[in-house]
């Protein structure tokens, strides 16, 4: 079930809905700017200001505590994470046991269709472990089901079938004991063995963007799997995703920028993704049919066909290194150069990728000759020709001036002053791409803390609902209401199928149909009504029964008092309609509803920007 969301017709105050989401339309619209301003950031207003760049926003006490440790220590502490306990989110990280599983692991404990395929056809090996092997049968006996169903649809009239019998395996047979809490977990996994995969990778991520202490390393990892994105639907990807998070982007989010290009470029999601382990040269010894062992092995290499795994060169990875991960759109390349990148990459692949393969070169499927890339001359020599281009990437000019721009969209504004972004490639180019290093120089510049750029970003759908888990104090008990939540807002996790990744500016989020769905997110979350969250509004606010103390009180608590006098005067003329204080006609006294106000404050403009 998804999140319980309040419907337009039954929603609390819907005349303040729609007035809310009309003032946000007016005070979010792209390319309106604040005025310039001369003042400087008073220090709380800079922990804020830091919290909801650096981190998912504050939690309930993090701008006191910062502004009393002090804002620029506190960003140099987020600057090294691998010094920040975490502790706590570990303990609760423990208990999902797919996080710590290789691929292979986790094709052998949670088997997909074709995995089952290779078992029915005495190809694969039933697993030895009793849970595994349980598991594997409930899918053998499903996948049975489905193909005599399908024999059997296609011997009746299609007038006679049955729809409501279609597509309906029996799990209820399945052998489960109902007293076994262990039998009972297992059901699911059952089921669709793989979805566990998937909602222990989601569930894992809204926990740490929620609740680690290392935020900066939190927020980094989000913007650098969306920079090198892949797509968790595709086939082999959903086995290949949770190792490349864990092992190729968080632990470099903070590190060489080469190094991050590197492990990306080596990593199976991202070959699987992008289909360069399909990439075949010309003139290989594979496309040739020349066998492995000549004189040894007379076999020769399955050549590709219709419905065949192998093609020809697949340019799909050298456009997009290219063009998204280094040299940016307008960084100076051809169409040729990503023919040569192409034909650099060939061999780059991947060993058995259905079984959650590790990264191979195959020097048979690589096209042997000279390339030329960018105007230099790349010399015949096998898989040391990509590491060089990988590293005259990493080191273009063009790539330091795109990195430095896309993170200073993240953390300054949609169109970043053009001297930030020159100080940092220049820092970028110096520093040998150094991430921190980078990220210090912005982080002390005064762009960063120039009073304009106070509140100028809208925040993704992401960060606008873990904001406000992490502004309310909420505990999130089931992410996957939160997970359907965020698919509903239009920004599924791990789900964005084109390479570009998901948007950072304004323009993409700043619709009518996507704030009041924020808006009625809000309200659920801020009545306590949000399945899956526990929160009770009352924690919020000293009881009362003044609307104007309470309303005051909530936005020194949500938004450290920081309101424009056009949001607080909006929702608080509507202190006198009975759905939203709470009272009735009959009953003035009746304290005023802190979840509707609650809801309000997160769905308004102050919020949801950061």
């Amino acid at each position: 079930m998804g999140p319980t969301l309040l419907k337009p017709e039954r929603s609390i105050g819907i005349r303040v809905a729609v007035l809310c989401t009309a003032l946000a339309l007016a005070t979010l619209a792209v390319g309106k700017k604040k005025p310039a301003t001369s003042a400087a950031m008073a220090e709380p207003q800079r922990a804020m200001h830091a919290l909801n760049r650096l981190a998912f926003g504050p939690r309930l006490g993090d701008v006191q505590r910062v502004t009393a440790l002090g804002v620029d220590q506190w960003v140099e502490i987020q600057l090294h994470p691998e010094k920040i306990d975490d502790s706590a989110l570990d303990a609760r990280l423990a208990e999902l046991p797919t996080l710590r599983m290789s691929p292979q692991e986790l094709v052998e404990h949670f088997p997909s269709r074709q995995i089952i395929k290779g078992v029915v056809a005495g190809r694969i090996p039933l697993p030895k472990d009793p849970a595994d092997r349980a598991v594997y049968e409930a899918q053998i006996k499903r996948y049975q089901e489905a193909v005599e169903r399908k024999q059997q649809a296609a011997q009746i009239p299609a007038a006679e079938a049955d729809p409501a019998k279609e597509n309906r395996p029996d799990l209820d047979r399945a052998e489960v004991n109902p007293a076994d809490p262990k039998s009972r977990e297992a059901l699911p996994v059952m089921r669709n063995p793989r979805r566990q995969v998937d909602e222990e990778l989601v569930e894992a991520k809204l926990l740490r963007d929620a609740s680690s202490e290392r935020q900066l390393e939190a927020v980094m990892t989000d913007f650098w799997f969306n920079h090198f994105n892949v797509f968790l639907n595709k086939g082999a990807d959903r086995y290949f995703v949770t190792s490349y998070e864990r092992e190729v982007i968080r632990p470099r989010a903070l590190g060489k920028f080469e190094d991050l290009l590197v492990a990306t470029a080596r990593n199976p999601a991202m070959l699987f993704y992008l289909d360069n382990w399909l990439s075949v040269g010309p003139n290989s010894d594979f496309a040739r049919g020349v066998s492995k062992n000549a004189g040894f092995n007379k076999r020769r290499p399955r050549k590709a066909g219709p419905g065949k795994r192998r093609g020809g060169l697949n340019e799909n990875y050298a456009r997009e290194i290219m063009e998204l991960h280094t040299l940016g759109v307008n960084g100076g390349y051809t169409q040729n150069d990503v023919t040569e990148v192409a034909r650099v990459l060939t061999g780059w692949t991947i060993e058995r990728p259905q079984l959650g393969g590790r990264f191979l070169y195959d020097a048979r499927m690589h096209e042997p000759g000279d390339k030329q890339v960018l105007g230099k001359r790349i010399k015949n020599n096998g898989e040391k020709e990509g590491r060089e281009v990988l590293h005259m990437l990493a080191h273009h000019p063009s790539t330091a001036r795109f990195i430095s721009t896309k993170l200073a969209m993240r953390f300054v504004s949609d169109t970043p002053p053009p001297a930030l972004v020159d100080r940092m490639t220049k820092v970028f180019l110096r520093k040998d791409g150094d991430i921190r290093e980078i990220l210090r120089t912005l982080f002390q510049s005064p762009e960063f803390w120039a009073p304009e750029a106070y509140r100028a970003k809208v925040k993704t759908p992401l960060e606008f609902a873990v904001s406000a888990i992490r502004s309310t104090g909420a505990q999130i008990e089931d992410t996957r209401v939160l997970a359907r939540a965020l698919k509903t807002l239009g920004m599924p996790l791990y789900a964005m199928q084109p390479p570009t990744g998901y948007s950072m500016k304004a323009e993409t989020w700043v619709n009518s149909a996507a704030l009041l769905g924020r808006l009625n997110l809000a309200l659920a979350l801020g009545s306590g009504r949000l399945r899956g969250v526990q929160f009770d509004p009352q924690s919020l606010a000293s009881p009362s029964e003044d609307a104007a103390q309470l309303l005051t009180e909530l936005e020194n608590t949500l938004l450290a008092g920081d309101v424009s006098q056009q949001t607080h005067e909006t929702i608080a003329k509507q202190m006198q309609d009975p759905q939203v204080t709470g009272r009735r006609l009959d009953d003035p006294v009746r304290p005023p509803n802190v979840g509707v106000l609650t809801g309000l404050l997160l769905g308004s403009p102050e919020f949801q920007k950061r």
